[in-house]
């Protein structure tokens, strides 16, 4: 049974939600585009190295090189993130690069995670969407949390982002996910996964989503997005509720369709 996408659901279908969400995505983006426009290149530099002497002061003991405290990409991309707060950068950063530390970011690959990557139930496709984004897909009815170590779902989903944004080209800042939601079932249900997917993408991966699609979502799916929504804030104007349909006609092209999407 398809997910009927109600007001109570609150989906981006609905006017008052699709209206929301499209004059919160426009007030970010200008926003957003005045607080870059009213800093210089030397502006930014100056940021990037005062926050780098004060991650080196403060916390001598992180990483360097990439993602690391003198990594001045990582650290602009922060800033922007924190609005050019540098306090703020500071404390978000310590706190991503010590995560990648302790969770073993630079370690993961195929192999550390062999078990679930065979199982197909994510992947990173190998074409990019028609707006020039990397592709992570998420197939709902293959995550069964009953009998999968949440443990090895955690370190499939960041090595899954980490090569989704190895796969950034040239001037792109951002990734698509698309949740497959067909045959989803209360058994693939994971709450606690899914808290950690949010964590992952606000704490250490920033702004990295430019959009979720929730992609013919059951009936089932309805308590789930109840409980999620919450959690999201303001990025829940990111999801888009939409068939495969759509998925196919809007995001890509005959040729670069992942498997699952296929006629």
């Amino acid at each position: 049974m398809a997910l009927k996408l109600t007001n109570t659901l609150r989906s981006p279908f609905s006017p008052s939600f699709s209206l929301r969400a499209k004059t919160e995505r426009r007030f970010v983006v200008l926003r957003c585009s005045a607080e870059y426009q009213t800093l210089s290149s030397d502006d930014h530099s100056k940021l990037v190295l005062e926050v780098k002497e004060k991650l080196n002061k403060e916390y001598p003991s992180l990483a360097t090189g990439k993602n690391g405290r003198d990594d001045e990409e990582m650290i602009l991309w922060f800033l922007k993130d924190r609005k050019f707060s540098v306090e703020e950068s500071v404390s978000k950063l310590s706190k991503a690069i010590k995560w990648r530390q302790e969770f073993g970011v630079t370690e993961l690959s195929e192999e550390s995670v062999k078990e679930l990557y065979k199982t197909g139930k994510a992947y990173v496709h190998d074409h990019l969407d028609k707006y020039g984004r990397p592709v992570l897909v998420v197939v709902g009815s293959k995550h069964l949390p009953a009998k999968q170590d949440p443990v090895m779902n955690q370190k499939l989903c960041v090595l899954l982002v980490e090569r989704a944004l190895s796969k950034l080209p040239p001037g792109s800042e951002n990734i698509l996910g698309i949740f497959d939601l067909r045959g989803f079932n209360i058994e693939n249900g994971d709450f606690q996964f899914l808290k950690f997917l949010i964590d992952v993408f606000y704490y250490y991966y920033p702004k990295r989503l430019s959009q979720v699609l929730f992609v013919d979502a059951p009936f089932v799916f309805k308590p789930m997005w109840q409980l999620v929504r919450p959690l999201l804030k303001s990025y829940a104007s990111l999801v888009r509720f939409c068939d495969a349909e759509t998925v196919r006609k809007e995001y890509f092209t005959a040729h670069t369709i992942p498997p699952d999407f296929r006629d």
